[in-house]
């Protein structure tokens, strides 16, 4: 396999401006559990090894139950998640996978059901910023687990 730039070395200004942006995303309305889920759901939906294994082991230190951590990928068959994490990963896909037409409106109105108009903005923040991730790691294969220690992620207990 051929060896990737760093893209962290090789343009740290912009790495930490990125890393700003997607820090201030955890200090919004979006509370920490579904913002663990829908880091996971762009994550597998992007193939994005690195950040899949990152936010599945961040979620555990949170506590997220394992089943659910499982199901994420298998949400809308499974009882294990709220109307309003329904709504959150409904929206975390269809704003990863952007259709030719746009967010239906059936979707638009389903999540403002669940959510308050800043929870909305606010998670359409966070899914913007967990989606700039994936494109970084997958373009330069960040090797899944590579900066577990440096990250606390080996707490997890699932190296």
């Amino acid at each position: 396999m051929t060896q990737r730039l760093d893209y962290a070395k090789q343009s740290p200004e912009l790495f930490k401006k990125l890393a700003a942006f997607s820090q201030a995303t955890h200090a919004t309305s979006i509370e920490a559990p579904l913002h663990d889920l829908v880091n996971i759901r762009a994550s597998q939906l992007n193939g994005c090894g690195f950040c899949l294994d990152m936010h599945v082991k961040e979620a555990t230190i949170h506590g997220e139950r394992p089943l659910r951590l499982h199901h994420i990928a298998a949400w809308r068959e499974s009882n294990l998640f709220s109307p309003r994490e329904r709504a959150c990963l409904a929206w975390t896909e269809v704003m990863t996978q952007l259709p030719a037409q746009g967010v239906p409106d059936e979707l638009y109105e389903r999540v403002r059901t669940q959510l308050s108009e800043q929870e909305i903005i606010d998670l359409t923040y966070a899914v913007m910023a967990i989606n700039a991730w994936n494109r970084a790691n997958v373009a330069f294969r960040t090797e899944p687990g590579s900066l577990d220690k440096a990250f606390g992620l080996d707490k997890a207990g699932l190296a």
